[in-house]
């Protein structure tokens, strides 16, 4: 699973509190996404106010679960700023799953995860969207590619 991760109203933080604020609004939701999700799991700033985390193995029954956790986490934090004043914020979440039995790019995956992230923000913001999870539907191609031979040696095709 790839969720695509983006701060909320994140140049009306910098415009109304400052870059200070905004780099430590930007530290804050780092925090929360490395303690939300597994140690295996990978949380990356991909740009801006824009992460990445990949999930390896998350089973397709999860993966809303955990987008709602991780966003609920930065949702319920209070940000200290250096005037005393504390900020909250929220996050939008798109995420995408790239099956092993589909032959896709990374750059694929991305714009997958990204159009979710853009339909999340464009349903009001602070909500999760993940793709519907694909179905295993193999072609007869793929059947063809994937038991061309047998564990006996024969040719199946």
């Amino acid at each position: 699973l790839l969720l695509m991760v983006d701060i909320d109203h994140f140049k009306r933080i910098n415009d109304q509190h400052g870059h200070l604020a905004g780099d430590l609004v930007i530290k804050a939701v780092a925090d929360a996404l490395n303690a939300t999700v597994r140690p295996m799991d990978l949380v990356a700033r991909i740009g801006g106010e824009e992460f990445a985390i990949i999930l390896p193995n998350c089973p397709p029954a999860f993966g809303a679960a955990v987008a709602e956790r991780v966003r609920a986490r930065v949702e319920g934090q209070a940000i200290p700023l250096v005037s005393g004043q504390q900020l909250g914020c929220t996050i939008s979440i798109g995420g995408a799953y790239a099956p092993q039995w589909v032959r896709s790019t990374p750059a694929v995956w991305m714009e997958r995860s990204d159009l979710q992230l853009y339909r999340a923000k464009s349903e009001g913001r602070n909500r999760t969207c993940i793709e519907p999870t694909p179905v295993s539907v193999v072609s007869a191609e793929e059947k063809g590619l994937l038991f061309a031979s047998s564990i006996f040696g024969e040719d199946l095709s």
